[in-house]
């Protein structure tokens, strides 16, 4: 997809784009709080609940204790979140908050959707993405020179 395309290099990181049921097109990026799988994915499911793209569904002082976790007890460098942490994250938040509570409702709407990333995606976001039936293709190059993703 060419928005991912036309993403990534606005951006100069990674970014992933996901047609949605309508034909609207919502992209993600690579931050310091996501990865760009898990920032589409979000991204999608605020347009499809209706959600003003600058409400946060997920708190960053929520996400901080996880990456806390993440690099200084289980040994990951990347601190950024995947799609699987963010949906659990989110789960979490609509226990307690109405606005991720609807978002979370979404999901199933994101089956048979197709989407683009500009670098070849780590496993768990695969499968994901998988899980949740949307189809990904991804540009045949790798995030990192590391040629294998943990």
């Amino acid at each position: 997809m060419d928005a991912a395309l036309k993403r990534a290099e606005a951006t100069g990181g990674p970014a992933v784009a996901l047609q949605l049921p309508d034909g609207k097109i919502v992209t993600g990026k690579t931050t310091p709080l996501l990865g760009a799988s898990a920032a589409a994915l979000l991204n999608a499911l605020k347009e499809l609940g209706g959600i003003h793209h600058d409400i946060h569904l997920i708190s960053p002082i929520v996400i901080e204790p996880i990456q806390v976790l993440k690099t200084k007890h289980m040994g990951n460098h990347n601190p950024r979140l995947h799609t699987d942490e963010i949906l659990i994250a989110l789960s979490i938040c609509a226990a307690t908050n109405p606005t991720a509570a609807l978002a979370l409702k979404q999901l199933s709407k994101l089956q048979g959707c197709d989407a683009h990333s500009t670098v070849i995606l780590s496993r768990v976001d695969e499968n994901v993405f998988q899980k949740l039936g949307i189809n990904i293709t991804c540009e045949p190059q790798y995030q990192t020179k590391k040629l294998y993703h943990n």
